[in-house]
């Protein structure tokens, strides 16, 4: 059964059966707002949205980062499966597979931005969400509403931490700008 996540709200990812996850992925989606045109008819612009993620230490160092130019992590433990560029269609646009097993041990956070390459704001993309899914069953864990339109153009999503020997995702969703994750590190610091 998934749970729907407010700002700040953490959830184990332990199995309702014991043990804990092995296999995630974070989906994102997305829609471009429809804007009425001349004689009320609607246009849909092309927005692109970049899911990204970022790996931390215990220090709050920056060890690597997936994103559209860097599909799959150093260590091989996290995969981007490709850059959507403009979120047509339904259900997750663009999705990072994490295996919690092989994420290297001096790894203690990952951290899920989204950004707006394209620079649209957020007032612009409607219905935009990001999911934790268990990919051996491919049920849903968690799920949280990028809701929030405004003038941003980035939003820091989710980390997924150790939990002593598990994981646990914690909804962060604070607004930030930045057309690319680099300009997001600044803004991920305080959240780890």
């Amino acid at each position: 059964m998934s749970i729907s996540l407010q700002k700040g709200q953490k959830v184990s990812l332990a199995k309702a059966g014991g043990g804990s996850l092995s296999r995630v992925k974070m989906g994102l989606g997305w829609d471009a707002v429809t804007k009425k045109g001349l004689f009320g008819k609607g246009k849909t612009q092309t927005i692109d949205l970049d899911a990204s993620c970022l790996l931390f230490d215990a220090s709050g160092n920056h060890t690597d980062t997936v994103w559209f130019k860097q599909l799959r992590s150093k260590d091989g433990s996290i995969l981007h499966t490709g850059d959507n560029l403009t979120g047509e269609g339904e259900g997750d646009d663009e999705v990072i597979n994490v295996d919690l097993q092989q994420v290297p041990a001096n790894v203690t956070q990952l951290v899920f931005t989204v950004n707006s390459f394209t620079g649209q704001d957020f007032s612009q993309i409607a219905n935009a969400f990001c999911r934790l899914v268990d990919e051996t069953t491919g049920e849903e864990i968690a799920r949280y509403d990028l809701s929030g339109s405004g003038e941003h153009n980035a939003q820091i999503m989710a980390k997924v931490s150790r939990d002593g020997e598990g994981w646990s995702m914690t909804a962060i969703g604070v607004t930030a700008n930045g057309r690319t994750v680099q300009h997001l590190l600044g803004a991920v610091s305080p959240h780890l």
